[in-house]
């Protein structure tokens, strides 16, 4: 710049000077810019950074599988391909509404040709422009290959863009119609709609979870931020106590049932009286889950826990129960059955056998309506509703089921009429559900103990670790266990000799049950109906040892309407083939054929089986020169005894021990030595040793 004019010299001098102070100033707006971006700003700007990056996928978890007690899949949840497109990505590169109309019908009627559907209704649906638009869900593989050959370039010259194809979860039950009421089915949009599909939907679907991330082509995750292990999201597995062997058996048996009585419908429930387990419950007509949507609505319903009915006669054997627990019963008494007729009030009520003088077991055995209301008015209003409710009458029993009615036992707000509370007494004016006579029943069979019924026997998460388990729970009480032992010992004469439910009676196991006919109110008349009967037989087996407690209900049979020759058999059928398939033997010398009542039919001794030649207990025993009376046995001596040896060595004499006190027994009443009627009441008083 020496050889410069100085004034030349001067304005580039300015001129560089003013350059570099906006070189300056950029420079310091483009640090400050920078540091207000990376510090300042930093986090939302690397939030949207990772929007930007990574796709939110919505993983939809894999349904829980449903599995009976011994691991046998009843419900499984399978991938299959569905297929949906992005019309937005269809169209691109194509402009103008002509040519897009053009590229769009195009679409359509070479998609609808592919997937079997209609063009002009698919047509209408990418018409929206829509970035997601279901095509068909749940595609077979063939269709998949066609749709993706309309997307292969090298197969087509104007390949398709925008479809995906992806897998997605699909119900199926390989059992068909095994259990179809107990299970429900699951609806296309994947939430359960009916059974237990419904009742645990929240644990069955698992969680779906947000999660960053691609999936392939077959909607694999191949990449992820946070969740790796799809397990995790997956819906828990759900192991029910229902064994698919028994199941099988009572739905078999309950339609063919069904088919030769034409009945309008009929429900059978299978539990251990020992712990509630159910080990089937079905309901006919069924229908089958993977075809729900041709079924009617009636066949989809779980008759056992839906539908109220009036019991009948087998209400007898808790009316009894009480009667004989709250001691306004004796076993040997003798009740006059009024030669079959008896007006109570402006009204009479009739017995189907004329019958005079019965005792309580023969009153069951022939089913006297009227011996069994003079032991319910005996028994009172209050006592009997008492009675009802302790064995689960008049609420739902908890069920993890939908829709499970409780019944009824009166009108609210007031207590029974004399007339009412002896209808009550054998099963009329009330309502009940199979399952609830299933649970009441096996009350009596496992020794007086209402216990809640356990339908999921446990429940493990994706990983197959126990998230929570089922176990027997006693609800309460509602007999002592003699008086159990004793209404058992009754039940057997049902059975028996001229007992209604002989139909029931089985080769090598003595059966505990009671058969019942109730007739059907007639809403057209406000009468009982002539023509219309619920026929049912509930039961237990073998009656020493329950395994089994066995519900039948026969719901208006066209052909016939006695529950023992109807429900009867059924019960048989289910308890043989059940027994056999748990394994249980008759008793080693065992002959019912030979079974024989003489004297009195409620001595709980004569219904006891022995092997050929055993000896009698020695308790029973009368001593040398000393023979009881006719229908008595001899008090043994029980001096010094404890309370649990004081009752078994009462019992099998015969009696029914009534205990005061703990300890050691100090005095009894009758004495020992004193003849006694059978089944009548031994008073032993124990104290604690001194």
């Amino acid at each position: 710049m020496r050889n410069l004019d100085p004034k030349r010299a001067k304005w580039i001098r300015l001129r560089m000077g003013v350059l570099c102070g906006v070189m300056g100033l950029g420079l310091g707006g483009l640090v400050s810019s920078a540091y207000r971006v990376q510090v300042e700003d930093g986090p939302k700007w690397r939030e949207t950074a990772e929007r930007q990056r990574l796709r939110r996928l919505h993983i939809e978890p894999k349904r829980g599988t449903i599995l009976d007690r011994n691991g046998t899949p009843l419900a499984v949840s399978v991938e299959v391909p569905s297929v949906s497109a992005d019309v937005v990505e269809m169209l691109r590169g194509v402009d103008g509404a002509a040519p897009q109309e053009a590229a769009l019908r195009d679409a359509s009627t070479r998609i609808a040709s592919a997937l079997n559907l209609d063009a002009n209704e698919l047509y209408g649906r990418f018409a929206t422009k829509h970035r997601f638009v279901w095509v068909k869900r749940r595609i077979s593989g063939e269709e998949a290959g066609l749709l993706r050959d309309l997307g292969d370039a090298k197969k087509q010259p104007h390949p398709l863009k925008g479809l995906a194809i992806e897998g997605e979860g699909h119900r199926y039950y390989p059992g068909r119609e095994l259990a179809g009421p107990v299970l429900g089915f699951v609806a296309p949009d994947g939430l359960g709609k009916d059974g237990l599909e419904l009742a645990m939907d929240d644990e069955l679907r698992g969680h779906v979870e947000e999660v960053k991330g691609l999936r392939d082509r077959q909607g694999r995750l191949i990449f992820s931020e946070g969740v790796t292990d799809e397990s995790a999201l997956a819906g828990h597995d759900v192991y029910l106590t229902i064994d698919e062997g028994i199941q099988h058996v009572a739905e078999r048996e309950l339609d063919g049932a069904r088919g030769t009585y034409e009945t309008k419908g009929a429900s059978i429930t299978v539990l251990d009286p020992n712990t509630g387990e159910i080990l089937a419950m079905a309901s006919s007509p069924g229908y089958n889950p993977n075809d729900y949507g041709e079924s009617e609505p009636d066949a989809r319903r779980l008759r056992a826990v839906t539908d109220r009915f009036e019991p009948g006669s087998v209400m007898k054997v808790f009316t009894f129960a009480a009667a004989l627990a709250a001691g306004t019963l004796k076993p040997t008494e003798q009740i006059y059955c009024e030669h079959g007729s008896y007006a109570l009030g402006n009204i009479t009520i009739h017995d189907t056998h004329l019958n005079d003088w019965l005792t309580p077991t023969q009153i069951l055995a022939r089913s006297s309506n009227i011996g069994a209301l003079k032991i319910g008015l005996g028994l009172g209003e209050p006592g009997l509703y008492s009675a009802f409710r302790r064995f689960g009458f008049g609420e739902p029993t908890g069920l993890p089921l939908p829709g499970e009615a409780g019944g009824v036992l009166r009108p609210r707000g007031r207590p029974w009429f004399e007339v009412e509370t002896a209808n009550a007494s054998y099963g009329q004016g009330i309502s009940v559900t199979t399952v609830q006579l299933a649970l009441a029943m096996g009350a009596i069979a496992n020794g007086g103990r209402l216990l809640e019924p356990v339908l999921v026997h446990k429940v493990t998460d994706g990983r197959g670790q126990l998230v929570r388990e089922g176990v027997p729970r006693v609800r309460r009480e509602v007999v002592p266990p003699h008086v159990a032992k004793m209404v058992t010992e009754m039940l057997t004469a049902v059975v028996e000799g001229d007992g209604t439910g002989v139909e029931a009676a089985m080769t090598g196991f003595r059966v505990a049950g009671k058969t019942a006919t109730g007739q059907k109110f007639d809403s057209a008349t406000g009468k009982m109906s002539m023509e219309k009967f619920t026929a049912s037989f509930v039961g237990f087996v073998p009656a020493e040892r329950p395994r089994l407690v066995i519900a039948v209900v026969l719901d208006e049979p066209m052909i016939g309407h006695a529950g023992g020759n109807l429900a009867g058999p059924v019960f048989r059928r289910v308890a043989e083939a059940s027994l056999r398939y748990l394994g249980v033997t008759p008793a080693p010398g065992t002959k019912i054929a030979k079974v024989t009542r003489a004297n009195d039919p409620a001595d709980v001794t004569l219904t006891v089986m022995h092997p050929k030649d055993a000896p009698e207990p020695a308790a029973a025993a009368a001593p040398p020169g000393v023979l009881p009376a006719p229908g008595s046995v001899k008090v043994p001596d029980l001096t010094g005894l404890g309370a649990r040896d004081a009752v078994k060595a009462i019992t099998q004499a015969g009696l029914m021990p009534q205990i005061e006190g703990s300890g050691r027994l100090v005095r009894q009443n009758p004495a020992a030595g004193a003849s006694a009627p059978k089944g009548s009441a031994v008073r032993l008083v124990l104290e604690p040793a001194s």
